[in-house]
């Protein structure tokens, strides 16, 4: 089976941030709504959705602070076992050799693993848990 096949959608894109608390105030004044808020280790990361557009941004990495600030696009996926299969089995160039998680997201974590398209973008595959 092919990785198009394991996807359900667009799950969100992620912005790290300078100053989250000030990140998440601007992305209110547009009418999105914090989805969650969670630590990851002793940084914090924030969901903030408007309709079908869920905006991920963390403390803790660096910004660029201009034109190409989007660290990732995450494509939602039922199964990320079966996407990564699929991802290496499609010759796609994986980030990292294994799946990662991290169980402080939503309510009992979340699994994931990245790619790298043509431009170097990176491309997340994520399962809610």
């Amino acid at each position: 089976m092919a990785i198009k096949d394991d996807i359900t959608g667009i799950q969100h894109v992620g912005i790290p941030s300078v100053d989250l608390d000030k990140t998440i105030a601007f992305y209110e004044s547009l009418g999105f709504e914090e989805a969650g808020l969670f630590h990851n280790g002793e940084n914090r990361c924030a969901f903030m959705r408007f309709g079908n557009l869920t905006i991920e941004t963390w403390e803790g990495d660096p910004t660029a602070r201009k034109a190409g600030a989007i660290n990732h696009i995450s494509l939602n996926t039922p199964d990320v076992e079966k996407a990564f299969a699929d991802a290496k089995a499609q010759g796609l160039r994986l980030v990292a050799k294994e799946i990662q998680s991290i169980p402080s997201f939503w309510h009992t974590g979340i699994k994931y693993f990245n790619i790298l398209g043509p431009n170097e973008e990176t491309i997340e595959f994520c399962q809610i848990l």
